[in-house]
């Protein structure tokens, strides 16, 4: 198989060119969707701290892909109340802003084309009348208020 101390071609390493391994990713192992080994080179690169440990990249797309799951099923609820089948940036800023932690874990974030939260002040809002705040009805029109009531008979 060897000649003049070389592998043969396409071993890969492996001695004799024995039967290949299964690659089993660390997104796999992990159980996650996100991608474990793109997550750790861009904390390699980033040069965020010197060393990287094997277990950051794991723990930070765990994180992450928490989080996606969470506004996505956000969003999806609300465009479900909005009678739509697709999530737009509507749906997305509805489902954060609605969500206490979210808001304030995204609170400084603006999503284009999301619009804002429907509010009214409620200083701007018509004024009800002293008599109909108390649980009295206001005569529709005065012919109505003269009558007397009919009284039941006994």
């Amino acid at each position: 198989m060897e000649t003049g101390g070389k592998l043969k071609k396409g071993a890969g390493g492996r001695k004799g060119g024995g039967p290949k391994k299964n690659l089993v990713s660390r997104s796999v192992k992990a159980g996650l969707h996100f991608p474990v080994g793109r997550i750790g080179r861009f904390l390699k690169k980033g040069r965020y701290a010197q060393r990287v440990g094997s277990g950051a990249p794991v723990y930070l797309v765990a994180v992450l892909e928490y989080l996606a799951a969470e506004v996505l099923e956000l969003a999806g609820n609300a465009a479900r109340d909005n009678k739509k089948s697709r999530i737009v940036p509507r749906h997305l800023l509805l489902a954060v802003r609605n969500d206490e932690e979210l808001g304030k874990l995204l609170a400084g974030v603006t999503i284009a084309h999301g619009g804002v939260l429907p509010n009214i002040n409620p200083v701007l809002l018509p004024k009800k009348s002293a008599s109909a705040a108390v649980g009295e009805k206001e005569p529709k029109s005065p012919a109505k208020a003269a009558k007397s009531p009919k009284k039941k008979a006994a």
